[in-house]
């Protein structure tokens, strides 16, 4: 498929392909925006059907990254990379340095950092060929944002309980959490200790296990839990899991969870808005991850982070009382403002560039 043509192209600034045969080693790089600064998102490693499908996922992230980036504050742009395997067979040492190496090859246009099937120790091996990576464990901190993203999408569906129902706890709150790796967990851990009522899904039946055994929650199949009531439906696994066909399922007052892309296509937020559900755009609320490691490599300190995970819940009721008020869908609240911050941003690079 033509990168040009491609319906998720969305004026991306740089798309590269990547090909090592000696490593093993296919994947895409996508800047989106870079008008805030360098891109940085995370690196992706997933066995895609074939390289169409890559493509369009490293797209979607990638802009996605650049909204939010900016509604979270950082003068950073958007932009992701995927590595095409699946990492708990195809991931070795020269792959990552291979990517390393592309990635150095950018020159600082793209940080990365880790994403769904790569760590903080694969930051690592990365950092050996490339400077331009974040995320790296230092002194007591192990590198991985997984915790602060799982903060910021609680302190938001406490944010959203609160704007729907009126109630400042979430005690007997029914939250179904699809996808149980590090973020899902991170997250039910915070529901439970908050005595909200957690039922869970993950392909892995082992996750599953220990949702069980740690946190005494009951886990369903992914087909249950999206049907079955709730006040809260958190998607916490790939994207694309809100469309035309599951949305009609759907039986739930709120949608707030940590995946990426959660919309299949652009018409699906009117479709929840339609339906009466309350959605929490995921790259207004997922945004705690990309603070913690933007921080880090820029020398901020825990209480950085922590104030800029703090804001996410007010940035969140602001955007969805505005979008009552307007009779408008959250997401497309949230987008306008994401697309005025970069505007914004350009305009001043312009005139700094002309005087």
């Amino acid at each position: 498929m033509n990168s040009f043509t491609h319906p998720e192209f969305a004026d991306h600034e740089c798309v590269v392909f990547v090909n090592d045969k000696s490593a093993g080693l296919q994947a895409i790089i996508a800047v989106h925006n870079s008008q805030r600064g360098p891109a940085i998102g995370g690196c992706r490693m997933w066995p895609y059907e074939n390289a169409d499908a890559a493509l369009t996922d490293v797209l979607r992230l990638s802009r996605g990254m650049t909204y939010k980036n900016a509604l979270a504050g950082i003068t950073s742009g958007g932009g992701k990379s995927v590595i095409i395997g699946d990492p708990r067979v195809n991931k070795t040492p020269a792959l990552l340095r291979a990517m390393g190496a592309a990635i150095e090859s950018l020159d600082g246009r793209y940080i990365v950092a880790e994403d769904s099937g790569t760590s903080p120790a694969d930051m690592a091996v990365m950092a050996e060929v490339t400077s331009y990576v974040a995320g790296l464990e230092s002194g007591s901190n192990s590198g991985d944002p997984s915790p602060s993203t799982a903060l910021g999408v609680f302190l938001s569906i406490r944010e959203a309980v609160s704007f729907q129902f009126g109630r400042s706890d979430l005690v007997g709150v029914r939250v179904h959490i699809q996808g149980l790796g590090k973020v899902g967990f991170e997250l039910a851990k915070l529901l439970v200790h908050n005595r909200a009522i957690v039922v869970a899904s993950d392909i892995n039946e082992n996750s599953c296990r220990l949702a069980r055994d740690e946190l005494s929650i009951q886990t369903v199949s992914s087909d249950e839990l999206l049907t079955k009531n709730c006040d809260v439906f958190a998607p916490c696994a790939l994207g694309g899991i809100l469309n035309e066909w599951s949305i009609p399922t759907l039986n739930t007052a709120i949608i707030a969870g940590a995946a990426n892309n959660q919309l299949l296509t652009h018409q699906d937020h009117e479709r929840l808005r339609n339906a009466g559900i309350l959605y929490c755009p995921d790259y207004l609320i997922n945004a705690g991850g990309v603070i913690d490691v933007y921080q880090r490599r820029h020398g901020g300190t825990q209480a950085d982070i922590d104030a800029g995970i703090a804001a996410i819940p007010a940035r969140l009721k602001s955007v969805i009382t505005e979008a009552r008020a307007r009779s408008i869908s959250p997401e497309q609240v949230a987008r306008e403002r994401a697309e005025e911050l970069i505007k914004v941003e350009a305009r001043g690079s312009i005139s700094i560039e002309a005087a």
